[in-house]
């Protein structure tokens, strides 16, 4: 075998044997049902309606939402923007947890937005807990991946057709449904698909905001089965089940995603002309709606968190052994990860420069196959084989880290895909004419111009890690806390204050390890000319 061969061949095995040794502890472990048995089970048969009902609620008010902001923010220019837009990824890292004691703060039945209608006489009856407290927290943070996926699309209309709009004085309805929506389909059913997705796989939030009996999903429902009952059989099958709907939504996704001809535009600058009170009134409710959404439950966590209290809440040793247990599993889990994908990327890269596209795909695949498996299936396939031969132990931390890689590897290797495809197409030629290969050629060539999206793929992969609730939950106890899972215990025992705190500081932590990696990414990208 090539040498070349090896670093994506063993990270594919491994990436297989974890997933393969999780799937088959999970069959062996599953009852072997009826049909009659599982058509006549009512409770399951809740349990799947729920899960589509609150995805597809959550991804069809994230998606209509979205049409009208991403439509705002194309077209006007206003002081804040690029703050809002930052504010709007900061989502996509923000700790699950973390948000929803802001929202909690905000919209609770004692939050401010019920002081507020107190003072001035009205009814406050908006309950946080059950399906509106869910699909609010959903929308949180799925609004603005929506509004960011449909802005990039409205961004592809080439100048020039904006220009013919304008020149056929083509305005509100008429320009919606000629220029704009043909564009935006295709970005609605991916976008749809990816939310649904994300919403059918929530566990934080159902498990915070839900699980009572009418609002709990296969997700809650398989930890209950863990955590609660200690039925491993009725896991396993509730995780097979909720593996066979990831799946099948994973292949619904790629089969829908259209093929995107990449159009160029020769015109550069063209500002499109966007006239009628109407057209101003509708850009600026819709606005307002995002930062309305986005802003009070940031500003909750923080003014929540400092008082006359926070000294003494941050004196706690608890919460700094919790600190220093999330930073060393988030930074084990984002090295692991972006290691892994790059000896995936190496090799696949290698194969599509020798034209072997089959096998570079399979070895993608690889990464891209776990988004059709929960964090939560993969857990309970782990915890059954533990307990099957060499028990849990007293700190499954690589446990969590084994996990938490996995599922950042998807996400680490769109991040590097077209940086490293980018590199091999500009360097091949002299490498080879040089003849620096292997690891030479990572040391000298590869690293030095790949250190700003490798520093960006691990912070992603981090921070995913630092925020995750779905595995510590059924892993965690009282003496393997990570910082989620000691605000969970917190909130859990309304002990607001210090709940506020850990809040606060989990936020701050995420906000200067997001900041500190760009810093350092930025930097090296200034840098990099004069290295090479």
């Amino acid at each position: 075998m090539n040498t070349w061969r090896l670093p994506g061949s063993i990270a594919a095995i491994t990436i297989l044997g974890c997933l393969g040794a999780a799937l088959i502890a999970l069959l062996f472990a599953a009852p072997v049902p009826s049909l009659k048995g599982l058509l006549e089970d009512a409770y399951l048969h809740h349990l799947i309606a729920f899960s589509f009902k609150q995805a597809s609620l959550s991804a069809l008010i994230a998606i209509g939402l979205a049409i009208p902001i991403a439509r705002a923010l194309q077209r006007r220019h206003f002081l804040g923007k690029t703050l809002l837009l930052r504010l709007s990824s900061m989502t996509l890292i923000l700790p699950v947890l973390v948000a929803i004691f802001g929202l909690m703060t905000v919209y609770g039945r004692e939050g401010w937005l019920a002081i507020l209608c107190h003072r001035l006489g009205i009814n406050y009856s908006f309950s946080p807990y059950g399906l509106s407290g869910i699909l609010l927290a959903h929308v949180f943070f799925n609004l603005p991946l929506a509004t960011r996926l449909l802005l990039q699309a409205l961004q592809q209309i080439p100048n020039e057709q904006r220009q013919l709009a304008d020149q056929l004085a083509m305005q509100g309805w008429n320009l919606f449904k000629f220029l704009e929506c043909p564009w935006l389909k295709r970005q609605l059913i991916p976008a749809f698909v990816l939310i649904f997705m994300l919403c059918f796989t929530s566990f934080a939030i159902i498990l915070t905001l839900g699980g009572g009996p009418q609002a709990t999903t296969l997700e809650l429902a398989i930890f209950q089965a863990l955590s609660f009952d200690y039925d491993p059989g009725r896991a396993a099958l509730l995780a097979l089940i909720q593996l066979c709907c990831c799946s099948g939504l994973l292949l619904l996704s790629h089969w829908l995603t259209p093929i995107r001809a990449h159009e160029v535009s020769l015109r550069q600058n063209w500002q499109p002309k966007v006239e009628g009170v109407c057209a101003r009134i509708i850009d600026s409710v819709s606005l307002m709606v995002l930062v309305l959404l986005l802003i009070p439950p940031l500003i909750a966590v923080i003014a929540a968190g400092l008082g006359t209290h926070t000294l003494d809440a941050l004196k706690d040793p608890a919460l700094w052994q919790a600190v220093a247990l999330s930073l060393n599993i988030a930074v084990a889990a984002g090295a692991l990860s972006v290691s892994i994908t790059l000896m995936l990327l190496w090799t696949s890269r290698e194969y599509r420069r020798r034209q072997q596209y089959g096998w570079a795909s399979c070895l993608e695949g690889s990464a891209m196959i776990i988004l059709g498996v929960p964090s939560i299936v993969l857990a309970t396939g782990a915890f059954l084989i533990l307990n099957q031969t060499i028990g849990l132990g007293s700190s499954p931390a690589y446990l969590v880290i084994i996990v938490n890689t996995l599922m950042a590897l998807p996400y680490a290797s769109k991040l590097l895909e077209s940086p490293m495809r980018d590199l091999a197409n500009q360097y091949s030629r002299l490498c080879l004419a040089l003849d620096i290969r292997g690891w030479q050629r990572l040391r000298h060539i590869e690293l030095p111009i790949l250190r700003q999206p490798l520093l960006q793929a691990f912070a992603f992969a981090s921070l995913m890690s630092m925020g995750d609730f779905g595995v510590i939950a059924l892993f965690g106890s009282q003496d393997f806390q990570t910082l989620p899972y000691y605000l969970y215990q917190q909130m859990g025992a309304y002990r607001t204050q210090q709940a506020a705190v850990t809040a606060l500081l989990l936020l701050l932590i995420c906000f200067l390890f997001f900041i500190l990696i760009e810093t350092l990414a930025e930097r090296d990208a200034d840098r990099k000319p004069t290295e090479l």
